[in-house]
């Protein structure tokens, strides 16, 4: 399979490219903001080709994008939107700058993503946005997330937009919405806290569901949490 991972380079992101990377059959172009953990995982693994680009800036790179995901790929089959980030700060000391990089970086770069890839997408084929439990609509929210829940929340109703304007192509396009995992994103919002999941055990449950979910599910904001946070 070819298979673009959008935001790979550390957490559960770079769990699922080591896993999805196994497969000598899977082809990876993997994207992330750090060149030298992107290097690394391409040094690795024959079959992955790395990419640094970061998705709050991705205007200025998106026809290098184009090229780069055109010459690697006549045809992409699954699409895993991982790429996020986060200022953990209250909302009236959230600089526009700030939010702005999360609005970029966990909406606009994705959707920006989607838009130059479909054209390389068949029927059969499946987009998968990582939301988080923070932008689930009805769940718990907490003090310091306010635009980053905002931001998880658009992907997710875009998931659910896409899924019906894609679905006379046969692309199908789901988003999950991540409970509590043991990153360095986590430890930053919630200083401390122990979450119940390690990033490969739920790169695990990610990677099954790119590979499989779209036979059963189309349109689907799931969430994946044991608690929340």
């Amino acid at each position: 399979m070819n298979i673009i991972i959008n935001g790979g380079t550390k957490g559960i992101g770079k769990e699922v490219v080591i896993l999805l990377a196994a497969d000598k059959n899977n082809q990876i172009l993997v994207t992330g903001r750090t060149e030298k953990s992107l290097n690394s995982l391409a040094k690795r693994f024959q079959n992955v080709i790395s990419l640094p680009i970061d998705l709050s800036e991705f205007d200025k790179n998106e026809e290098s994008f184009r090229k780069s995901v055109y010459q690697c790929f006549k045809k992409v089959d699954i699409l895993i939107n991982m790429a996020g980030f986060l200022v953990a700060k209250e909302f009236v000391k959230t600089s526009v700058n700030e939010a702005r990089r999360m609005m970029d970086t966990n909406f606009f770069g994705p959707a920006s993503v989607i838009r130059v890839v479909k054209p390389l997408m068949l029927k059969g084929s499946h987009i998968v946005n990582i939301s988080s439990m923070g932008g689930f609509q009805g769940s718990t929210k907490y003090n310091g997330l306010s635009y980053y829940g905002a931001s998880k929340a658009a992907l997710a109703c875009l998931s659910e937009c896409l899924a019906s304007e894609f679905i006379d192509s046969g692309v199908s396009v789901n988003c999950l919405s991540l409970g509590s995992v043991q990153t360095e994103m986590l430890n930053e919002a919630f200083p401390g806290y122990k979450a119940p999941v390690k990033p490969k055990e739920m790169a695990e449950f990610i990677c099954g569901f790119a590979l499989t979910g779209h036979k059963f599910i189309n349109g689907k904001v799931i969430p994946v949490a044991i608690n929340n946070p």
